[in-house]
């Protein structure tokens, strides 16, 4: 009984997000065409990746689709990447993606500036140490490993 009440619970959470991407999708829809522009099935097939995958950077968007469509040239994604920022529908300065793990060896992974104006450095074993240990202590993780990290800049006020 508990395994069939957790399906139906995932279910009903995957058809929520894929109610809210048709949603997003269909107002970024209706803003290009505000705009003038024509809703081709390039713009539409880079809009589903740009919606319902983890890019962090427009070679990643370009990769996707090429897997998509492999006639698809870079400049067509940067084209449309710019066009989504124009139109509000994206912000490409306010998120960056930290993939740095465990055995990574770069050195100052992570820039982290205290309210005091001191300045740490961390290599990317410290950076991943100090953010697994914080998971832990917050009870966030149990045995997990970090795959990633995606961080949106602040843009009020108090931020430095």
């Amino acid at each position: 009984m508990t395994a069939g009440v957790n399906s139906q619970k995932k279910k009903n959470h995957e058809t929520a997000n894929y109610h809210r991407t048709q949603m997003q999708k269909e107002i970024v829809i209706q803003r290009l065409r505000e705009q003038g522009c024509r809703i081709t099935k390039q713009r539409l097939m880079l809009l589903d990746v740009i919606l319902n995958e983890d890019c962090s950077c427009c070679k990643e968007i370009y990769y996707r689709a090429a897997e998509v469509d492999p006639g698809i040239g870079a400049a067509t994604v940067y084209r449309m990447v710019n066009l989504l920022e124009e139109i509000g529908a994206i912000s490409r300065k306010n998120m960056y993606r930290i993939a740095c793990g465990a055995v990574c060896d770069r050195e100052k992974a992570c820039t982290i500036e205290l309210d005091d104006d001191t300045i740490k450095e961390l290599s990317a074993k410290s950076w991943n140490a100090v953010v697994l240990a914080g998971l832990k202590a917050c009870g966030y993780i149990d045995k997990q490993r970090i795959k990633s990290v995606v961080v949106q800049s602040c843009d009020c006020e108090e931020a430095g």
